[in-house]
Parts: C-alpha cells; structure tokens; sequence
C-alpha cells in the first residue's frame, strides 16, 4: 500500500501541499482528481523523491522509501521523460537497465510490451517520429517494463482517441487485477468513475475527499432526482430542500436534500403534471467532485 500522512510542500509563499493524507491500495485502481494547480503532480513527484518535502511521508508498505523501492515503481509523468532523438526499443532497453533488470530480461520484457500495444514496427523509430498517441504507449512502456509492484500515472489518458483510450483503460484494469497498486491522475472524471474502485479528491493541496467510491457517492446528502412527465413542468414552489438542475420540455432534473420525503414530492408532481417516470441515484463523480471543491 502507498500511504501519504500529513505531506506538505511549499514553494515559496505556495503552499502546493497542504498535510495531505490518503492511500493507494494494492490490486485496486485508484483516481486522483482536482483542478488545475490542487497539487496532483507535486504528490506524484513526492513519491520517487523528485520533491524534498517539508513535512510528513510518503510510506510504501508501511516503510519509508527508498533507492530500492523506487526500482520497483513505473512512473509516467505528465510531461514525457523521452528522449526524442533516441530510438523506441533502444530508450525502453536502457530504462528497464536503470532499474536493475539484465540486457537479456530487458530486451525481452521491452519486446513483449512493444508487441502487446502495437509498436512492434516502430521499434527501430525514433521517439520524436511517432504520433502523439504512439508517444503515450511509448511512455506507458517505460513505466511498465521493470514489471512494477507500484504504478503511477500522471494524466495518462491525455489525447488519446477513443480506441486507444479503451486500449489503456483494460490494461490498468489487468495491472491492478494482478495486484498492483495502481494511482493515476485525469481530467476525464466519467472515465475515472467508470474505472476507479477508489478516488481521491485534492483542492487547493489539502485533501478534500478520499476512500472507496462508492461509499463517497453514499455519503453524500443529496440525491439526484429524474422526472419525465407529459404536460407543463411539475409545479414544485410548495416543497424546500429542491433544487431544479435541469428543466426542458418532458424532463426535470432535480437536487434533492436527504431529508425530503420522496413520496411526498412524487405526490406533489402528480398534482401538477402527469408523471412518466421518476428515479433517484447518488451523485455521479463529477456532481461529488464539484460538491466537495465549492464546500
């Protein structure tokens, strides 16, 4: 398990982590999400010692980390840490020698994942000759070649098409069902919830959400209510605790707080319209993301 407890680092007057606790659990994807500048990156660097923080500490099974720990981590940063000039299965070779694995093993694992995402014919290529999106398989690469216990993703999704986007979404699902421990930051917060078991949500450097997803989405107050209906708009200036997300002709969205009686308010909707249908749910990533950043 990779474990943040009270971790602060400031810039200066910027304070870009501000006591950050959370954990990352083994054979679990977990999603890391916040707005621009919240401290994403800065946490990530923390972990391979890129960042000399200023408080608290990053643990890695419950031990500080170190040299030898860090040779069993796969990082793909935000900004590719390629080299442009060089070539693919050259560059890939001498990064998984960095991290301690044989000529031999590393040909072979750099091989195998160069087949398994489709660049066994641009091998020989140089980085900078390659598409974007090839690029961001080459950088996955090289965070996965060392067969890594901890992988940490910053922005991975980043650009990618539809087909290539799916393409990496099933392989962190396999990495974290062979369990491995699996942190990645997006931007895409419906890919997040469709993908992630856990999320944390950090805002302005201090964690604002952590945990299960599911659990999060229960523990919210609100419900999120849908009413299709024939006629005008349901007539709702009687009830409190109701706020109307969303009204176009035949559908109404709703914001319910949780003490207001369900019954009462399909009740109400009949005595003005004629109800279709009507669900409730929790609050989807992004509705729990935007609660949890404008509290």
């Amino acid at each position: 398990m990779l474990e943040f407890e009270g971790v602060t680092k400031r810039f200066g007057s910027v304070t870009a982590l501000d006591t950050c606790t959370f954990s990352a659990g083994p054979g679990r994807l977990t999603g890391f999400v916040g707005p621009n500048g919240a401290g994403k990156t800065t946490a990530m660097r923390s972990v391979f010692g890129l960042v000399e923080l200023d408080a608290g500490t990053v643990r890695w099974r419950g031990a500080p980390i170190g040299q030898r720990e860090r040779q069993r981590f796969g990082y793909m940063p935000e900004e590719r840490g390629l080299y442009p000039r060089m070539r693919v299965r050259d560059q890939l070779r001498y990064l998984a020698e960095l991290c301690g694995h044989g000529r031999r093993q590393s040909l072979r694992s750099v091989d195998e994942w160069l087949e398994r995402l489709g660049l066994a014919d641009r091998a020989r290529d140089r980085v900078d000759t390659l598409s974007h999106g090839n690029q961001q398989r080459v950088q996955l690469i090289a965070a996965l070649v060392n067969d890594p216990d901890l992988l940490v993703l910053d922005e991975p999704f980043a650009g990618l098409d539809p087909i290539a986007l799916e393409s990496m979404s099933g392989l962190l699902r396999e990495v974290a069902s062979a369990g491995r421990t699996v942190l990645f930051s997006s931007h895409q917060l419906d890919l997040v919830e469709d993908l992630c078991e856990d999320v944390v949500i950090i805002d302005h450097g201090r964690v604002v959400r952590s945990g299960d997803l599911a659990q999060l989405r229960a523990g919210v107050p609100q419900r999120f209510v849908e009413l299709r209906h024939r006629g005008g708009p349901p007539d709702l200036t009687r009830l409190s605790g109701i706020v109307v997300a969303e009204s176009v002709p035949g559908l109404v969205r709703l914001q319910v707080a949780g003490d207001v009686d369900l019954a009462e308010l399909v009740a109400e909707v009949r005595r003005s319209t004629d109800l279709v249908s009507f669900s409730y749910r929790p609050p989807s990533l992004p509705e729990l993301f935007r609660e949890a950043v404008t509290a």
